[in-house]
């Protein structure tokens, strides 16, 4: 008997090394992040004209966690999104102030469907959507439906308020305790926002059962918002917060928290996504189009305290209308 189970436990163990070499093998070492670009806004002179822009914090987030980064144009069809898709891990789609009308929501909704297409048909593909970002999440998952409420949350540093079970979600499983004590009990999430996604908004469009709420905080005028989220089915997630400014911007009177607390925070949010990027084994067959399509093809532009911008540093680009 102690033989059989003796060779029982030795099967088990040759099964658990070929179950973990398999998860090994299956990571994506090389994984490549699409950030959305977006109209210009109300950025200064040098953001003025037929172009969009994406933020460089947003670029260095996700390098910092070990990834590469192509830029995403607008006003593309969905098959240029769709081929897109299947040469990158994930997509980014970052906060700004860009009409929900435009060219971003409407790059935003074509990538959605494709992702949860790609989703269903067993491919993870994970979106992480960053304050407009975060409520542009919830509008396509509404098909464009869901009302944003007003409100005013400017510089507003906050703990978060966790749901009461934000330990089952798939952003918080596997938090050190270390990270969630700093988001429960310091001022180490950064918001700048006018409009607010509600629980009571997600009820009226049943969506409560389509996304997890995960966390609420309340706005300086009193309105309680989401302030972190995912879909309960598909790898997305979505932050009403800013954890790239944490680490990235640095322009004064802004209230960012740059405390070491806060920068680890920042780097455990990048560091979530790009791993849940890893999952994904998409790749440009392309060697030369993978390298033609990464934003080292493009200058960063320092605009740190000029301009009126609120980035330190921006990347440009032209728009085919």
């Amino acid at each position: 008997m102690s033989i059989f189970y003796r060779k029982i436990g030795i099967l088990f163990l040759i099964l658990s090394i070929v179950i973990i070499n398999n998860i090994i093998s299956a990571s994506n070492s090389r994984p490549i992040i699409g950030i959305l670009s977006q109209e210009t806004g109300n950025y200064g002179d040098l953001m003025k004209g037929n172009r969009s822009y994406i933020a460089a914090s947003y670029v260095k987030f996700v390098e910092g966690a070990g990834a590469r980064v192509v830029p995403i144009p607008i006003n593309k069809s969905r098959l240029y999104y769709k081929k897109l898709l299947r040469n990158i891990s994930g997509v980014l789609w970052p906060g700004g102030a860009a009409s929900f009308k435009k060219g971003y929501a409407n790059a935003g909704n074509k990538i959605y469907q494709i992702a949860e297409e790609m989703n269903q048909n067993g491919t993870h593909f994970p979106i992480l959507g960053i304050c407009l970002g975060f409520e542009l999440l919830t509008y396509v998952a509404s098909n464009k439906r869901l009302n944003r409420m007003p409100c005013v949350s400017k510089s507003q540093a906050l703990p978060l308020k966790f749901e009461e079970n934000f330990r089952q979600s798939k952003l918080f499983t596997n938090a050190s305790r270390q990270i969630t004590n700093s988001l429960e009990t310091k001022n180490v999430t950064i918001n700048f926002h006018k409009f607010c996604i509600t629980k009571n908004e997600l009820r009226r469009l049943h969506l409560n059962n389509t996304f997890r709420v995960i966390s609420q905080n309340v706005a300086t005028d009193g309105v309680k918002f989401i302030s972190s989220l995912e879909h309960v089915n598909f790898p997305f997630f979505g932050l009403q917060f800013h954890p790239e400014k944490n680490i990235y911007e640095w322009i004064k009177g802004k209230n960012i928290p740059h405390t070491l607390e806060a920068i680890e925070v920042g780097q455990y949010f990048a560091n979530f996504f790009v791993n849940e990027a890893r999952r994904n084994k998409n790749r440009f067959s392309n060697y030369k189009e993978e390298i033609e399509s990464l934003i080292y093809n493009y200058p960063p532009l320092y605009t740190g305290g000029k301009n009126n911008s609120v980035f330190e540093q921006i990347y440009l680009f032209r728009v085919d209308d």
